[in-house]
């Protein structure tokens, strides 16, 4: 019974591999630890041809005994690998976390992204580091997270991008609801509208007016064609039957950097990166575009308050892993975001910068991107945007 005899030999193996995990935490074994087989190679003594105790080797005809041990032998195996398999996620990570962020430095994401890591690290005792990958409105960075090794150590930051571009895009590199093991939602933003302190309007109404009065004249700066701050504005322009010209950059950063520069009149755009650059008078903020107020903006009215209602667009962040990741891995990683967004210090420094901290099970985020590809469908389609490709 060669099976039964190298699944004994397997199990040991895998016991002795769990059992050394375990032991990383103790202090045995404080020496190395000697394996001696429990039988000499050609099988245990009496059998003629090596084969095991009952026979298997010719002396005697395969019964019942032997039927049952040889499933009793490939039982083993997967049995005991499910008592190792916990051992094996407690080991995770024992090296640094790649964080991909799928825009430029210094943009909404950005900014989150390094706040998350850093909460991150601490909690999972390894480094996380941020790896920006900025191009095509987040699909070059959603791309080549899809195509990482699906082991844990490389975790992206999703924007609506991924539930965006599935509507604009004949052809993607990755496909959102496949290539994707979602981990948990993290925060979401009501995005502001801005515009440069030499347009004349000083409110979201007479920036409506001004636009009618000289149809194509005022233009709006976004993070790129397709991303959730050109649709934003779309959505603004659909809304009011106003036409402004679309001007698009490669991060919405850059889309603020160029209205503050004279490039562009209006962005949309998330309240982090803009507050700085609010309270320093350098551009001004019309309506922030949600259904509330923003606790750091309590001066700005919302969209509704300004005259324009039904007008939100709130940016949603999740973490995701490549699909295939092990499942004891992503809730390892549900479970630390969940514990950091439970955290006062973690919670005032979101809030303080604009982000309001969520968390979710990773059913509930696939089902939430699910949600959100039907959502941002509609607004592409009203708003007759195409991209090639």
């Amino acid at each position: 019974m060669r099976v039964f005899r190298q699944a004994i030999y397997t199990s040991l193996c895998v016991a002795l591999i769990a059992g050394a995990a375990h032991a990383q935490q103790a202090t045995y074994p404080n020496k190395p630890v000697r394996f001696i087989p429990p039988f000499p190679e050609g099988g245990c003594p009496g059998s003629r041809r090596g084969g095991w105790c009952w026979g298997g080797d010719g002396a005697m005809t395969p019964g019942l005994w032997h039927w049952a041990q040889r499933w009793l032998a490939i039982a083993l195996v997967p049995l005991l690998s499910l008592w190792a398999a916990p051992v094996v996620a407690q080991s995770y990570p024992s090296k640094p976390v790649r964080f991909i962020l799928p825009f430029p430095a210094g943009g909404p994401t950005d900014i989150l992204g390094r706040i998350i890591g850093q909460k991150l690290a601490v909690e999972l005792g390894q480094s996380v580091v941020p790896e920006n990958r900025p191009g095509a409105g987040g699909n070059i960075g959603l791309e080549y997270a899809a195509k990482q090794p699906p082991d844990g150590y490389a975790i992206v930051l999703a924007a609506p991008t991924l539930s965006i571009s599935p509507s604009l895009y004949k052809k993607l590199g990755y496909d959102p609801l496949r290539d994707f093991a979602p981990v948990t939602l993290v925060a979401q933003i009501p995005n502001v509208l801005l515009v440069h302190p030499s347009v004349p309007a000083k409110t979201l109404m007479e920036l409506v007016q001004l636009a009618r009065a000289h149809p194509g004249k005022l233009n709006f700066g976004s993070g790129g064609l397709g991303t959730s701050n050109h649709l934003g504005s779309e959505m603004l322009k659909g809304l009011e039957n106003i036409n402004m010209v679309h001007v698009p950059y490669k991060g919405s950063n850059q889309a603020m950097l160029g209205m503050m520069g004279g490039e562009v009149d209006m962005v949309v755009i998330g309240i982090p990166p803009a507050l700085p650059q609010i309270r320093a008078g350098k551009v001004r903020a019309l309506a922030v575009l949600a259904a509330q107020r923003a606790p750091s903006l309590p001066g700005v009215p919302t969209a509704a308050e300004a005259g324009v209602p039904n007008y939100e667009v709130i940016t949603s962040y999740g973490i995701l892993a490549p699909a295939g990741t092990p499942r004891d891995i992503v809730m390892r990683l549900n479970a630390e975001w969940v514990k950091i967004a439970g955290m006062a210090d973690a919670q005032e420094k979101l809030r303080t910068a604009g982000y309001e901290p969520m968390t979710s099970t990773p059913e509930q985020y696939a089902e939430f991107i699910k949600t959100e590809i039907v959502r941002w469908a509609k607004v592409i389609k009203d708003a007759n945007v195409h991209i090639q490709g």
